[in-house]
């Protein structure tokens, strides 16, 4: 399905079926990585025993030779990915990378032989073979190649990779411009989901319609599940490219500039241009994946390690005061999405939508058994439940009020960075200080620029890193109020 926005006098949107991708772009990354490794390990095996066979020696143990093919598969693989090589847009160039793979795999080798030379165990192996080995692997790598780049140009050009992940917003004369071959060379799609800007010649009708535009393919990506937006306007057009980065940013997908008819046009191959990236995207979905198993391992645990406090908690606080043990607070989680988060009443009110007075030290609205609740934030606990449904992370940016989030983002520029990831129990900011309440904007500022450094760097690690330091601010009772 492609659709295309157009705005004269009013929104046209236009339907036509033409592909129905099955596949994300992001697993041809497992599938060019595999066939490396798979020709690295088959033709160290294949040359070592053929050779041996043919000049009548003693064929090598079959372990050491896959412990020599998996470490040459490791060094070039990871050499080959620093250079973007297994992405699907440069696997979907025509272009053949004959000199990338033979240097690559030629360095690799003198690497083998020196590691070999270092640990005193190159006379485990025959020379004879593994000269075989050195100079046949590169013909079978750019056999390969070439195959999996045909393969890959059909596939994309019948819909079937990458299509449904793209969104294409622009103006409607660059567009125009942007051929298939183009559009499958810079975003690995033949043909993606266009949105065009307005073509009014009033700058801030234009700006308005633009808002609105925008807008239709942000609601457009959130539904789909997109995971890549390219922008196709005029470089000169700054203005008009800063208003399309603004809006997109409160999606966590990446987004790239692509060059413009005039710099496209300095080039005879529009795929020899690069892209500007705009916009990254915060975790990849295995990233997320390991994320989230680690989420619904530990809040499980968690949660059946502090049932009896759980328990008795929610009875302490319905003998203090009158009303519910839960409280319930409607706030943004990932990519914008609303949910109902879960915390202990701490206070003798339940404010939430338009009217919500965050909570100060010494304020009479909480309870007796909620200052306790709060200091030792046991309050948080019936969030592991949030966790478990999906709703937030036990790691990442703290949600806020609605009503309190609608605010920052209009004071603070990046603020809606932080709904690229889930929301978490606790996070980098917390165990930095920025813990309690936000009183002023400086506050929020500097409680924003940690979590923007969390998504940034992200990493199982720093995760793991990140509940212990917690463990050790909620026993100091930092800023707890």
């Amino acid at each position: 399905m492609s659709i295309e926005f157009g705005v004269h006098d009013k929104m046209e949107i236009e339907y036509s079926g033409h592909r129905s991708a099955f596949l994300c772009a992001e697993y041809i990354f497992y599938l060019l990585v595999a066939v490396d490794a798979c020709i690295i390990l088959l033709s160290c095996l294949a040359n070592e025993v053929g050779y041996h066979l043919l000049i009548g020696g003693h064929v090598p143990e079959i372990l050491q030779l896959l412990a020599v093919g998996s470490l040459a598969s490791f060094i070039y693989m990871l050499r080959m990915n620093g250079n973007g090589y297994y992405a699907l847009q440069e696997g979907a160039k025509p272009r053949l990378e004959v000199r990338e793979i033979l240097v690559c795999w030629f360095t690799t080798g003198l690497l083998l032989a020196l590691i070999a030379f270092l640990l005193k165990i190159s006379e485990t192996y025959s020379r004879g073979g593994f000269v075989v080995f050195y100079l046949v692997t590169p013909v079978a790598l750019l056999i390969a190649r070439k195959t999996v780049k045909i393969v890959l140009a059909t596939a994309v050009a019948r819909g079937a990779i990458g299509g449904r992940d793209t969104v294409l917003i622009g103006d409607v004369n660059e567009m125009a411009m942007l051929k298939r071959d183009d559009l499958l060379a810079l975003s690995g799609a033949p043909e993606v989901n266009r949105f065009a800007l307005s073509r009014d010649g009033d700058e801030a009708s234009r700006s308005s319609k633009d808002i609105q535009i925008v807008g239709a393919a942000i609601n457009f990506v959130r539904r789909q599940d997109c995971r890549q937006i390219l922008i196709a306007l005029p470089w000169r057009d700054v203005g008009r490219i800063e208003l399309v980065k603004n809006q997109i940013k409160t999606i966590p997908v990446a987004a790239r500039l692509l060059p413009d008819m005039s710099v496209r046009g300095l080039s005879d191959f529009a795929w020899r241009v690069p892209s500007i990236e705009l916009q990254r995207a915060p975790l990849s979905e295995t990233q997320r994946l390991v994320k989230r198993i680690m989420d619904v391992v530990l809040a499980s645990f968690a949660l059946v390690f502090f049932l009896p406090i759980i328990v008795l908690t929610a009875v302490a606080i319905k003998l203090d005061s009158p009303g519910p043990a839960i409280f319930r607070q409607v706030r943004k989680g990932f990519n914008g999405k609303r949910f109902a988060i879960l915390k202990f009443r701490t206070m003798t009110v339940q404010e939430d939508g338009a009217n919500v007075v965050q909570a100060t030290r010494d304020d009479s609205r909480v309870t007796t058994i909620g200052r306790l609740l709060r200091e030792s934030s046991i309050d948080e606990l019936p969030q592991l439940w949030n966790v478990l449904k999906g709703d937030m992370s036990l790691i990442g940016p703290r949600p806020h009020a609605l009503v309190h989030d609608d605010y920052f983002e209009t004071v603070l520029r990046d603020y809606a960075f932080r709904h690229h990831v889930k929301p978490g129990i606790t996070g980098w900011a917390q165990c930095n200080g920025a813990r309690g309440p936000t009183p002023t904007i400086e506050h929020v500022a500097k409680r924003v620029k940690l979590d923007l450094w969390y998504i940034n760097n992200w990493s199982l690690w720093l995760d793991v890193l990140i509940l212990i330091k917690t463990a050790f601010v909620v026993l100091q009772r930092r800023n707890a109020c």
